[in-house]
């Protein structure tokens, strides 16, 4: 229950961040719930295997290149959902960010797991 929650919780903060950013279209409500589900996929998978790749960078960096691998995980949900679009690196890194912010101010109104 508290992972369809999150989902719909992150769907929500994608409907309010492309209302606002420009650059970052998403044509319905169902589109954001498929881009928090597309997103939470590439979380789970494919940001593990980018953080352990790029391991040197991100040492090098003190961590600051975890937030270029984000804006590279929005790039590929954008490519893989239709209805979503995010203009260039740029904007997806901001979106990234905003995105992580509103997700920790929501998820924080849930409590713990």
């Amino acid at each position: 229950m508290n992972f369809i929650l999150r989902i719909l919780l992150t769907a929500l903060a994608v409907v309010i961040l492309a209302k606002f950013l420009p650059g970052v279209e998403v044509a319905g409500y169902l589109t954001a719930i498929i881009v928090a589900l597309v997103l939470a996929i590439l979380n789970l998978l494919v940001k593990p295997l980018l953080v352990i790749l790029t391991l040197p960078v991100t040492i090098l960096t003190l961590g600051l290149f975890l937030l270029v691998i984000n804006a590279i995980i929005i790039l590929l949900a954008d490519a893989f959902v239709a209805g979503f679009g995010v203009s260039g690196f740029f904007i997806a890194l901001l979106f990234s960010l905003l995105l992580s912010l509103f997700q920790s101010l929501l998820f924080s109104l849930l409590g713990k797991d």
